[in-house]
């Protein structure tokens, strides 16, 4: 009789072979699935922009010796006193701080979305004491250990939500940007106003001093018997009238220096400005602005880095569908005598990976991928709501400052004509050819002529400043008209 030869027993695996082998199973499986959550690639929302702007052919032919823009575009203007102001602009304005701490919390939450990608290390150490029904007596457990986890980026969850923190960060240096732009364009705008608050003073003070002297001959005129009661109160009517005007244009410059002191980040019993009432030269506008200048307007760029958040949301959303795999690793040691802890006895470690995934949650998933889908269609459309904005202010302002120049051309002759008619008629009075009616006639056209046209030229200033902002605060002035 033959002894049978005992079955060979098949040996079991070491612990970290198993271990090793559920790792590349995970990341087998991970990588099949990767393909089915890559996140949508982003396009720039399209929008059809025109090569030209419309209204740039109301200027006329360039003249090619204009000098370049600075990236400081209000120098143009040429005032030493509102370079110096744009200057302590962006350090005192209180507004700019916000939008400076806002893009430093979009940068925290950018590095926080990047550390996400990283593994993570930790160190504890406890001490626990245990009393169980069969052991009365108490027992210690003290442990010191150093974990390790990292989660796996397979399907682009933890990478697209870095992609949309770091498109916010970007919109939130657009917008910063975009808030220093509005802040120095309202800025000179505010010191235009001011100068041409002090140039109507100044105009009205002359006024009162010259209806001062109508009124002196007038009263002599009527002292003579040469001149009546009437033209008395007619020239007394005009002064008084000139110096409520006068105290009007002066509380106007005092109002916008306390507006530009607020801008300024000062208050406005700490700030004054000297009186020049001298309005600076209004600089070239540019004949042929190509709308590709757009791209330079910072709320543009944010709006479409908003776009670019918004589509790798999307994609985080997506991802949220197929599982999460996590690697784990901790090593330490644990006993219970305190003082013999640290022998090789009392070593332990472990590793290995984890796979979750969400089974069933109501619909959650599914609701949250259709409110980011929503979130790109509303960014979309408000990235080309602001492109015709953008298009719209640039067109606006390019008629603005056409009309403007042509208006400034007109109303300083028509404020010659008013000041010669002025020394005609005073002439006429004198020699006793007209009444004084004639006199305040003249008075009122010519004074109403030339604050007219300091008006005129306010208005023309500060629509080439908004003309700058609206383009970005650059455009290319070797193309340019007086």
């Amino acid at each position: 009789m033959m002894t049978p030869h005992p079955t060979p027993r098949r040996q079991a695996l070491p612990r970290h072979v198993n271990t090793l082998a559920l790792l590349a199973a995970a990341l087998a499986s991970g990588t099949l699935l990767s393909g089915c959550a890559t996140p949508p690639a982003y396009e720039k929302p399209g929008f059809e922009v025109p090569a030209a702007f419309k209204e740039s052919a109301l200027w006329n032919a360039a003249r090619p010796e204009a000098a370049a823009v600075p990236d400081e575009w209000w120098q143009l203007f040429n005032d030493p006193v509102l370079n110096g102001l744009q200057q302590q602009l962006v350090i005192g304005n209180e507004n700019l701080k916000a939008s400076v701490a806002q893009y430093q919390v979009a940068r925290a939450a950018l590095a926080s979305s990047s550390a996400a990608t990283s593994p993570t290390l930790g160190l504890a150490a406890g001490a626990t004491q245990s009393i169980t029904p069969v052991i009365t007596t108490p027992t210690t457990s003290n442990s010191l250990s150093l974990n390790a986890g990292w989660e796996l980026d397979l399907w682009g969850r933890l990478s697209g939500a870095v992609s949309a923190a770091e498109a916010r960060a970007q919109a939130s240096s657009a917008d910063l940007a975009a808030a220093r732009l509005s802040a120095q364009a309202l800025l000179a705008q505010s010191y235009f106003s001011l100068r041409s608050a002090e140039a109507q003073a100044d105009l009205l003070e002359r006024s009162v001093g010259a209806y001062q002297r109508s009124l002196q001959l007038t009263q002599n005129r009527y002292a003579g018997g040469v001149a009546s009661a009437a033209d008395v109160a007619q020239a007394t009517t005009q002064l008084r009238s000139t110096q409520a005007q006068l105290v009007e244009a002066t509380a106007g410059r005092a109002v916008l220096e306390h507006a530009i002191a607020t801008l300024l980040g000062k208050p406005a019993a700490a700030f004054s400005l000297p009186r020049t009432a001298r309005l600076p030269a209004t600089p070239a506008v540019p004949v042929q602005l190509p709308a590709q200048l757009l791209e330079r307007r910072p709320d543009i760029a944010a709006a479409e880095r908003r776009v670019a958040a918004a589509n790798a949301q999307l994609g985080v959303a997506q991802s949220a569908f197929f599982p999460s795999l996590t690697l784990s690793a901790s090593a330490g040691y644990r006993g219970p005598d305190l003082t013999n802890l640290l022998n090789a006895p009392n070593l332990f470690w472990s590793l290995g990976p984890a796979l979750a995934l969400t089974v069933f949650d109501g619909g959650a998933r599914q609701a949250t991928q259709e409110s980011a889908r929503a979130g790109l269609d509303l960014a979309a459309a408000v990235y080309r709501q602001s492109v015709l904005v953008a298009l719209q202010e640039v067109e606006d302002n390019l008629v603005s400052a056409a009309s403007l120049q042509e208006q400034a051309t007109l109303q300083a002759d028509a404020h010659d004509a008013a000041q010669r008619n002025l020394d005609i008629t005073n002439n006429q009075y004198k020699a006793g050819t007209v009444s004084y009616l004639n006199v305040v006639t003249a008075q009122t056209t010519a004074l109403a002529a030339e604050r007219t046209l300091l008006d005129v030229r306010n208005r023309r200033l500060a629509a080439t400043a908004t003309l700058l902002k609206n383009l970005g605060g650059r455009w290319d002035a070797s193309q340019a008209v007086p």
